[in-house]
């Protein structure tokens, strides 16, 4: 076996008992890449000897799906197929596993008519609505994982050759994924004690607001009372632990819809539906997105912000310190798996019902009643920098530092 494959394989073991934890009896759904079947089939290995009772796969390719932006009627994107969504959720409702290997070009939309994504984004999250409660109530196991493309690599090593690039963006991966050594599981557990120590102390302190500071960004963030951080792992409704993205660097929670105030600008690209965001920036009354600009991808940011009314509030604020491997190696993948974990982010959508006290018992009113943004999207982008000051505000209004230039001050 050469070392790619050796890692290919190790690759696809924390995947299937760090990221899934497939449990015996469990059914697993996969959305992979018709590029990658080597690591497919690693996983589907893997995940029978786990247990698992039966292994889909749904196949995708980056082709295809220009070629139905280009050449498909209208109406296509009115719609949304039922079957697919009969299947994800049956593998929720028996909580099963869902995996997504994404290697999808940040470009791939960019030519594509906006009305088109626009239609299908809104097709797609109404009728997934019911799977993204039960994912964001963790009541399902689930993990996003990547895998190395040739447009992609090109992006990220635009200096190197088509074989050159996805063979280091490969490379990439794995570092980030802590596919190092012997025994990766091993690096994976070290790595998630270390974020459990530090969401439960968050958890702990209980601060009623965040505070952010840095060079065009001036932000309060109120957290809502009985809010949870969380991190590195989760746990379905049987019990069992999951990873829900490899890499992680973040401890993250839901903040009060209706809490956030001032503005913030972004630290890296975006790349959403195909198309690059960069260089954008977003004012907040009361937890609303009342304006915003960007240097490029306007319109797709645009076009997210009006999907429906919750786009435009906060689902989420994650801390993720400027020293850590994925920013220390000074690329910029753009694709959010990856940069967010490079960056301290906030992603505006749908809220998480697991981080707020009894919040999974809670029904989707009784959650915005709470606190907790309601909405068919969920994005994050990137705001962290090396000079960016976060304090936590106490219950009497004292502040502690958080974050100060980019890393943990606890």
């Amino acid at each position: 076996m050469t070392n790619f494959l050796k890692k290919l394989e190790q690759y696809a073991e924390i995947t299937v008992k760090v990221g899934l934890n497939i449990q015996p009896g469990q059914a697993l759904w996969i959305n992979a890449p018709i590029l990658a079947p080597e690591l497919v089939r690693f996983i589907t290995a893997k995940a029978y000897e786990a247990g698992a009772k039966d292994v889909y796969v749904e196949w995708y390719d980056d082709t295809i799906t220009q070629l139905k932006y280009k050449m498909a009627p209208d109406e296509a994107f009115e719609q949304y197929p039922a079957w697919r969504v009969q299947a994800v959720e049956e593998i929720a409702e028996n909580v099963g596993a869902y995996l997504l290997i994404d290697s999808r070009d940040p470009e791939l939309l960019k030519d594509a008519a906006p009305d088109r994504i626009a239609a299908y984004s809104k097709a797609a999250g109404k009728a997934l609505s019911k799977w993204r409660q039960h994912m964001t109530s963790d009541k399902f196991s689930w993990t996003i994982i990547g895998a190395a493309s040739r447009a992609w690599a090109k992006m990220v090593f635009p200096d190197l050759d088509g074989d050159e690039a996805v063979q280091a963006l490969w490379e990439a991966i794995f570092q980030a994924s802590r596919v190092t050594g012997d025994n990766p599981v091993g690096n994976w557990e070290q790595h998630s004690a270390s974020l459990q120590s530090k969401r439960e102390y968050l958890t702990q302190k209980q601060y009623r607001k965040l505070h952010y500071r840095a060079d065009g960004t001036e932000l309060t963030v109120e957290l809502p009372k009985g809010h949870i951080w969380a991190g590195a792992s989760a746990m379905n409704e049987k019990g069992a632990s999951f990873s829900p993205n490899i890499p992680t660097e973040e401890v993250f929670t839901s903040p009060s819809r209706e809490g956030t105030n001032g503005y913030v600008r972004s630290s890296k690209p975006l790349s959403y539906q195909g198309n690059i965001i960069e260089n954008f920036a977003m004012k907040f009354e009361n937890g609303k997105v009342v304006d915003f600009q960007a240097e490029q991808g306007y319109e797709a940011l645009k076009g997210l912000l009006d999907l429906d009314e919750g786009a435009r509030y906060l689902g989420e604020v994650a801390l993720v310190p400027h020293d850590s491997p994925i920013s220390n190696s000074n690329l910029i993948f753009y694709q959010t798996l990856y940069d967010e974990n490079a960056s301290s982010h906030l992603a505006i959508g749908q809220s998480f019902a697991f981080c707020l006290e009894n919040g999974k018992n809670l029904s989707p009113e009784e959650r915005l009643k709470a606190g907790l943004n309601d909405s068919n999207t969920h994005v994050d982008f990137m705001i962290g920098t090396a000079d960016m000051d976060i304090d936590g505000e106490t219950a009497d209004g004292r502040l502690e530092p958080v974050f100060r230039k980019g890393n943990w001050a606890f």
